[in-house]
């Protein structure tokens, strides 16, 4: 590095104590003021949630309609779709179905296109629609790991380029990921959903930091990072130290998160202080923890399988 160089090291790095002081300071600041007095209207937007004819995507989208958003339901499940639908018009909430199978690229964008001429541009994104198989790598169909692929990670991005124009013109929207606490962590019976859980939040963090470097500050993200959800995916699986997470709370807490631009929520908040340890600790100790602590392997060896179910019976809300 020669003189130059340090010298415009010297100011970045200046500039960077600078904002550290600045952005810690606001971030003590907004802690202590409570989440209501800091949300942000959504009355008016229009909002797409995949999967939003059951489990946790299905109260997502009931939350957003009774904030005055015009929700756009996607889902394979014809009668789920009209259930909510009318549910949510029948509390005065705006809201359109449309069956849409996400594991097909031209089916989202035929679907998405009929939506901006229909109800308008999509201004928040909630991908939420997930898959698993549940089987051990050798036993995995490969046309169950391309389906899960398909649904948990390739659907974002026909997705999102489906809306992100219109967005990026306005500089306005919001985007929302929901990936696991799985995609954190390698997990047994998983190596295709935990994939594309790790898939996920890599494709959003990147998204982020893009939407950021060119100037499209109107554009929030929000990354959701949830343990096992009580919402029927995983049956049988009974964790040993923390129990299964409400759809209730989760749903809640997704709302929040989109009300207040959280960029990053993360359930339970005590898994952020495991976590680390997977990097902290000898990889042989940390295995140990696992194993004998946590007894994560032989959770998930707990999900029960039924070799007669449809592929699409399993494509739930995570």
């Amino acid at each position: 590095m020669d003189f130059k160089e340090g010298l415009h090291f010297l100011y970045d790095s200046l500039i960077f104590l600078w904002l550290s002081v600045v952005y810690i300071t606001e971030s003590l600041i907004l802690s202590l003021i409570p989440r209501k007095y800091r949300s942000k209207s959504i009355q008016g937007e229009i909002a797409l949630v995949t999967g939003g004819a059951g489990g946790l995507g299905r109260l997502i989208a009931s939350k957003l309609a009774s904030l005055g958003a015009h929700v756009v339901i996607w889902d394979i499940n014809k009668l789920g779709i009209k259930d909510i639908v009318d549910e949510i018009k029948s509390q005065g909430g705006k809201c359109t179905g449309y069956v849409c199978d996400i594991s097909n690229r031209e089916d989202i964008y035929r679907v998405a296109k009929t939506v901006q001429i229909e109800v308008g541009n999509i201004t928040i994104i909630v991908n939420n629609a997930g898959y698993v198989c549940g089987k051990t790598f050798m036993n995995l169909p490969d046309d169950e790991i391309e389906k899960t692929f398909k649904v948990n990670i390739l659907s974002h991005y026909w997705i999102n380029k489906s809306f992100m124009k219109e967005m990026m013109k306005e500089n306005h929207g919001h985007i929302v990921t929901i990936a696991s606490v799985a995609g954190l962590l390698g997990t047994y019976n998983c190596t295709d959903y935990s994939a594309t859980k790790f898939a996920a939040i890599g494709y959003h963090e990147s998204l982020f930091t893009e939407l950021k470097v060119h100037g499209y500050h109107g554009i929030n993200t929000t990354l959701v990072c949830p343990y096992f959800i009580n919402t029927g995916m995983f049956p049988g699986v009974k964790p040993r130290l923390l129990p299964m997470l409400e759809p209730e709370y989760v749903a809640n807490e997704v709302i929040a998160g989109i009300l207040t631009n959280q960029i990053n929520v993360t359930m339970p908040l005590s898994t952020k202080y495991f976590l680390p340890l997977k990097s902290w600790l000898p990889p042989k100790l940390c295995w140990a923890l696992m194993y004998n602590i946590i007894k994560g392997p032989q959770t998930m060896m707990m999900l029960q399988k039924n070799e007669n179910m449809h592929n699409y019976d399993r494509l739930k809300n995570y």
